[in-house]
């Protein structure tokens, strides 16, 4: 009998599991992100980092050198652990100690490029990804929420959500949330 429970119940948990991959994202989070996280777009601290970053002026050219020797690095290297130990990381992992539902977050530049987050990405520019691309929105600045993915490092179902880091109206850059869908209900 209680194999028949154990198989009932592992066949229900893959029932639940597989019920988000690839697919839209629930109410939840597209409240979540048009409110809290959109928020987060205007913090001072956030806001800061990147409007530095965009001062030091670095070239389209520079950034996608730093992204492949950061794509061909293993592990994790000195010059990724800054990205991780800034005063804007510092603060984006208490964002992220404070809501279960946040599995990552990373802050772009205006050209997409990583200026701060909580866990290595696989990669450092974002600019050629949706994720950039629609919430940067050219300057303009959009929410972008995408499809459902099974993230197996985590063993759980996640959606990015990406929303602009916003300085007088105008977009100066981006941030993405890693959300927990299962932690979110």
């Amino acid at each position: 009998m209680r194999r028949i429970f154990v198989i009932l119940a592992g066949m229900l948990l893959a029932f639940n599991l597989t019920a988000f991959a690839g697919e839209q994202a629930p109410k939840a989070v597209y409240d979540l992100a048009n409110g809290e996280l959109a928020l987060h777009g205007q913090d001072p601290i956030i806001v800061g980092a990147v409007k530095a970053q965009n001062a030091e002026g670095k070239s389209l050219a520079d950034i996608k050198a730093m992204d492949e020797k950061w794509r061909g690095d293993s592990g994790l290297k000195d010059y990724m652990k800054a990205l991780m130990e800034n005063d804007c990381a510092k603060h984006l992992r208490s964002m992220q100690e404070a809501k279960p539902y946040y599995s990552e977050i990373f802050v772009m530049d205006n050209q997409g490029a990583n200026v701060c987050q909580t866990d290595k990405t696989s990669d450092y520019w974002q600019g050629d990804e949706a994720k950039f691309q629609k919430s940067f929105n050219g300057g303009a600045g959009a929410t972008f929420v995408d499809e459902v993915e099974f993230d197996d490092s985590a063993q759980t179902y996640l959606v990015q959500v990406s929303v602009p880091v916003m300085n007088e109206g105008v977009a100066i850059g981006a941030i993405t949330f890693g959300i927990n869908v299962d932690a979110l209900k």
